[in-house]
C-alpha cells in the first residue's frame, strides 16, 4: 500500500505543469553572451519542440544554442549547438529529417551540425532545390552567401558567396542589405532583404532600402523584382517547400515608408503587389534591424497566420491560386516575435525579450539602465487569444506628398476586414481634383464606390459606411495632381472597459497604500532580476532577488542594493506639464503633448515614476500619467509614430522584462493574496506584478483629456505644439476664447512625419465655445491649431 502511494505521489509531481504567467515559463527562458538573444525559429518535430537563438551578427558562432523542448517541457541544450544568427528552417520530407540553422536533425532526434568553418554566414532561409530537391537543399545567409547542402553527407557547395567572405569568386551584389527571406519555385530562387547601408538608414525610415530578388539557379546575375523592404518569402507549402512549385503561388511580404507591401508571384502573371496597413511602426527603419523575422505559417487552422509590423493577419492557404480574397487582421500586440508553430493544441511564439545592446534605441528619456544579459523566451498562447489582445488599427498611404501622373490608378490597397475606416485626402494642385474611388476583389475588375471633390491645395477627410464591401481599394485621377496625399485610417471595434482585468488586481490604485522600487534584469550571467524596493513611504526597503521559479528573496546585500538604484535610477524631469497637457520634449528639442491622466499628487513619495523602457529588444513602453503607449525608435518615427494601448490609472512605479515576463512594481500593501500574477517577497513586506506585455491591453481602454492650449496666449499665424490623437475611440473637440473673436484652424498630421494638412477652421467668440464631434472613423497622428490672430485661447480634446 505504501508503495502504491509513493508512486503515485511519483505520477503526480512528474505531471505537474511548471510555473507559468500570462502562458510564459520563465524556467524555459534562452540566455547567451552576447548583444542580443532572439528566437530564429521554433519547429515541431520528432515528438519535440525544436528552438534556436543567435546572437546579432555572429557569422562564425556564439554561445547560442539548439533546445530540444520535451512535451513536459522540459529544456535540453543540445551538446552539438554551435550559436550564431541563424533564422533559417526547413522539413525536407525527402530525408526526413528537419534543417534549422546549421543543423539536421533526423526523426530519432540525431543532431548534425554544419560547421561555419564550411558554410560561412548568418543562416536566414531554407528552400527546396530547383533540380535535385530529392537530394539537395539551399541555403541563404543574411549576406547573399547561396550554399548547396547535400542532404545525406552535408557536404556544401557555395553558389554565391557571403557579401563577408573577401576570398569568394562570385557575389549577387545586391542593394540593401541585412537578408530575411527565401524560397523557391515557378523555377526561381527568391531573396529579400530588409535594410540599407549608410548613416541615412539609420536616421531616417524614408529612403531607399532593402529589396526583393530571383535567379533562376543558371545565369550569372540575379535579377531584381523591386527596390523596397522585404522579409518573409513563401507559399502554401510553408516550411515544406510548395507541393506543386511549378504552379502554386509565391508569397513575399515587405513594406516601404507609406505601407505594407505584399507581394505575389504566379506562373502565368509573374509579379504584382499590394499594399496594406501597417498596425505598427516600431517595425519600421530603413536599416531594417527592427523587424525580426516576420512569417506565414500553418497553425492548424482553416486559414495560415501572418505577422507583420504589430498584427496578427489571418492570410488564405490559396491566396494566389484562384482567390485574391480573404486577409484580415485579428489584433495588434506588442511581443517581438521570430517564429511560431502550434504545437500540441497551442501557439507557441518565439520572442526577441530583452538584449544587453541596445542598438540605435537610445533616447534620454530612458535614462542609463546597466545592462542585462540578453534573453528571450517562448510565449504559449491559446489559440482562440489571438482575437483577444490589442484591438487592431491600421494606417497606410497609397500616395505621400507625391506628383500622380492623369488616369494612373494607385497601387491596390486592403480595404476589407476593418468594420471601421476613413481616408485622408490632400492635394497642392492649383486646380480642383476629382479622386475616383474604386474596390474590387483583386481579380482586375473595379467597382466605382464614390467620387471625391478636393477644392485647389484643399483636403478632405472621407468615412466609409460600414456596409460598403469590397476586399481592396484603389484610388486615381483623370487629371494630373501635385503633391497629393492619400492616407488611409482603420480600427476595429475597442470593447475595452475602462477598468482593469481582475489580472491586474493588486496594482495599486490612487490613494491605495503601495509599495515601489527598481526592477532590472541581471547580467553577467546572474540569470535573476534585482528589486530595489521601497517602502510604502517611498523610503529604501531592502533589496531582493527574483528567480526563475518566480520566488522573490530578501538578499541582504549593500552593494547590490546601492547598484540596482544607482545604475538603473529613474531618470527626472522627463516630462513637464501646465494647465493644457503633459509635455514630452523630445533628443532633438522637440515638444510634444499628451493627454492628461492620473498625475501624482503634490508630496507623493512616488512623484518620480519610470516614464520609459525597453521591454522587448528595440521597443519601448511610454509610461504617462497612468498611461502606457507603445514608442518607436527614433530610427523609426519615434514619438511621432507613439500609438495608446492602454490607460490604467495604477500606481505603477517602475517596469521591465525578465525572462520574457512584464515585470511592474506599485503594488498595493493589501494586494489580494489569491491574485496569481502578484509576486509576494519570502518576508511579506514588496511584492511585484507579473504576466506578459500584451497583458497590458487589458488595463483599460485609452482616454484622457487636454489639448494644446488652456487659456493659453497664442501668437497669429504661429501653430500650437502638436498633441496625440491617435488610436482613440471616441474624440470630441472644444474651443474657446477669454476675449473677442477669432478663426481657429485645426491642422492634422496625417502620416506621423509632419504631413500637416488643413482639418477644419472654426469661428470662435468669447463666451460661445466651437464644439466639435469627429467622425466615427477620423483618425490621424497629430493635430494642432492656429489663430488669424492674437488672442487668448483654449483647445480641449477630450478622449472616451
Amino acid at each position: 500500500m505504501l508503495r502504491h502511494t509513493v508512486l503515485l505521489l511519483a505520477s503526480s509531481f512528474a505531471i505537474a505543469e511548471p510555473v507559468h504567467l500570462s502562458g510564459i515559463y520563465p524556467q524555459l527562458a534562452m540566455f547567451n553572451e552576447e548583444g542580443e538573444c532572439g528566437t530564429g525559429a521554433v519547429v515541431p518535430w520528432a515528438d519535440r519542440l525544436w528552438v534556436i537563438t543567435y546572437a546579432p551578427h555572429y557569422p562564425k558562432g556564439s554561445t547560442d544554442k539548439l533546445y530540444e523542448i520535451t512535451p513536459s517541457l522540459e529544456q535540453i541544450i543540445r551538446p552539438e549547438s554551435i550559436g550564431g544568427t541563424p533564422a533559417n528552417r526547413m522539413i525536407h520530407k525527402d530525408s526526413g529529417q528537419l534543417f534549422i540553422g546549421p543543423y539536421a536533425i533526423d526523426s530519432d532526434r540525431n543532431v548534425r551540425t554544419i560547421p561555419y568553418s564550411e558554410m560561412f554566414g548568418r543562416p536566414t532561409g531554407n528552400a527546396r532545390h530547383l533540380t535535385d530537391p530529392q537530394g539537395k537543399i539551399l541555403f541563404a545567409t543574411m549576406e547573399e552567401g547561396i550554399y548547396e547542402v547535400d542532404v545525406k553527407s552535408l557536404e556544401v557547395t557555395e553558389l554565391w558567396g557571403d557579401e563577408a567572405m573577401k576570398d569568394s569568386p562570385r557575389k549577387a551584389g545586391l542593394p540593401g542589405y541585412h537578408g530575411k527571406g527565401f524560397y523557391s519555385g515557378q523555377g526561381v530562387y527568391v531573396y529579400a532583404n530588409n535594410g540599407e547601408h549608410g548613416p541615412g538608414a539609420r536616421k531616417r525610415p524614408d529612403v531607399s532600402s532593402g529589396v526583393l530578388a530571383e535567379w533562376d539557379g543558371v545565369a550569372d546575375h540575379w535579377k531584381i523584382v523591386r527596390r523596397n523592404q522585404f522579409t518573409e518569402v513563401t507559399g502554401p507549402g510553408g516550411i515544406h517547400g510548395n507541393s506543386d512549385p511549378a504552379t502554386d503561388p509565391i508569397w513575399a511580404v515587405g513594406w516601404d515608408h507609406k505601407s505594407l507591401l505584399l507581394g505575389l508571384r504566379t506562373a502565368d502573371e509573374g509579379w504584382r503587389f499590394f499594399r496594406m496597413p501597417k498596425g505598427s511602426h516600431s517595425y519600421d527603419g530603413a536599416h531594417g534591424w527592427n523587424t525580426e523575422w516576420p512569417r506565414i505559417r500553418d497553425i492548424g487552422e482553416d486559414e495560415l497566420l501572418m505577422t507583420m509590423h504589430g498584427t496578427f493577419w489571418k492570410f488564405p492557404k490559396d491566396f494566389g491560386a484562384g482567390t485574391l480574397t480573404g486577409i484580415r487582421p485579428r489584433s495588434n500586440y506588442l511581443k517581438v516575435i521570430g517564429d511560431f508553430c502550434r504545437w500540441n493544441d497551442r501557439l507557441v511564439f518565439g520572442c526577441d525579450d530583452t538584449a544587453k545592446n541596445e542598438f540605435l534605441n537610445k533616447r534620454k528619456a530612458k535614462g542609463e539602465v546597466a545592462a542585462p544579459q540578453s534573453q528571450s523566451n517562448l510565449w504559449f498562447v491559446e489559440p482562440e487569444q489571438l482575437d483577444q489582445l490589442g484591438p487592431a488599427i491600421g494606417r497606410g498611404a497609397v500616395w505621400l506628398d507625391e506628383d500622380v501622373a492623369a488616369g494612373k490608378a494607385s497601387d491596390p490597397y486592403l480595404f476589407a476586414g476593418y468594420p471601421i475606416r476613413g481616408l485622408h485626402v490632400h492635394h497642392r494642385s492649383d486646380k480642383p481634383a476629382t479622386i475616383f474611388v474604386e474596390t474590387g476583389d483583386g481579380s482586375g475588375e473595379w467597382t466605382a464606390e464614390r467620387e471625391v471633390e478636393v477644392a485647389p491645395n484643399g483636403y478632405r477627410f472621407v468615412s466609409f459606411d460600414r456596409k460598403v464591401e469590397g476586399e481592396w481599394i484603389r484610388l486615381r485621377s483623370e487629371t494630373p495632381l501635385v503633391g497629393c496625399s492619400a492616407v488611409f485610417t482603420y480600427r476595429s471595434e475597442d470593447s475595452r472597459e475602462d477598468e482593469a482585468d481582475p489580472m491586474f488586481a493588486g496594482l495599486a490604485k490612487s490613494g491605495e497604500a503601495h509599495t515601489g522600487g527598481i526592477v532590472r534584469a541581471r547580467g553577467g550571467g546572474m540569470k535573476t532580476l534585482s528589486f530595489a524596493a521601497l517602502g510604502s513611504n517611498g523610503k529604501p526597503a531592502g533589496y531582493y532577488e527574483l528567480n526563475a521559479e518566480l520566488k522573490l528573496k530578501r538578499v541582504d546585500d549593500t552593494e547590490l542594493d546601492e547598484y540596482t538604484r544607482n545604475r538603473a535610477a529613474i531618470p527626472k524631469d522627463v516630462l513637464s506639464m501646465d494647465a493644457a497637457s503633459v509635455i514630452y520634449t523630445d533628443d532633438e528639442g522637440k515638444r510634444w503633448r499628451l493627454p492628461k491622466g492620473a498625475a501624482p499628487e503634490d508630496g507623493d513619495p512616488f512623484s518620480s515614476y519610470r516614464i520609459a523602457r525597453e521591454v522587448a529588444t528595440e521597443r519601448d513602453l511610454l509610461h504617462v500619467e497612468g498611461s502606457f503607449y507603445e514608442l518607436p525608435a527614433r530610427n523609426a518615427g519615434g514619438i511621432s509614430k507613439v500609438r495608446p494601448v492602454a490607460t490604467h490609472h495604477r500606481r505603477v512605479h517602475d517596469f521591465c522584462s525578465y525572462r520574457g515576463l512584464f515585470i511592474m512594481s506599485g503594488v498595493a500593501t493589501d494586494a489580494p493574496a489569491n491574485n496569481p500574477h502578484i509576486l509576494r517577497s519570502d518576508d511579506g513586506k514588496v511584492a511585484l506584478w507579473a504576466g506578459a506585455i500584451d497583458d497590458a491591453w487589458k488595463l483599460g481602454k485609452p482616454r484622457g483629456e487636454g489639448g494644446p492650449w488652456a487659456d493659453s496666449e497664442v501668437k497669429a499665424g504661429v501653430p500650437s505644439d502638436p498633441y496625440l490623437i491617435t488610436a482613440y475611440d471616441r474624440k470630441s473637440l472644444e474651443l474657446a476664447l477669454a476675449e473677442g473673436s477669432a478663426t481657429i484652424t485645426a491642422q492634422i498630421d496625417v502620416h506621423g512625419d509632419g504631413t500637416w494638412v488643413p482639418y477644419e477652421s472654426f469661428s470662435v467668440s468669447a463666451g460661445t465655445s466651437a464644439r466639435h464631434e469627429f467622425p466615427e472613423a477620423f483618425s490621424a497622428y497629430w493635430i494642432r491649431f492656429v489663430a488669424n490672430k492674437d488672442c487668448r485661447a483654449t483647445a480641449l480634446l477630450s478622449y472616451r
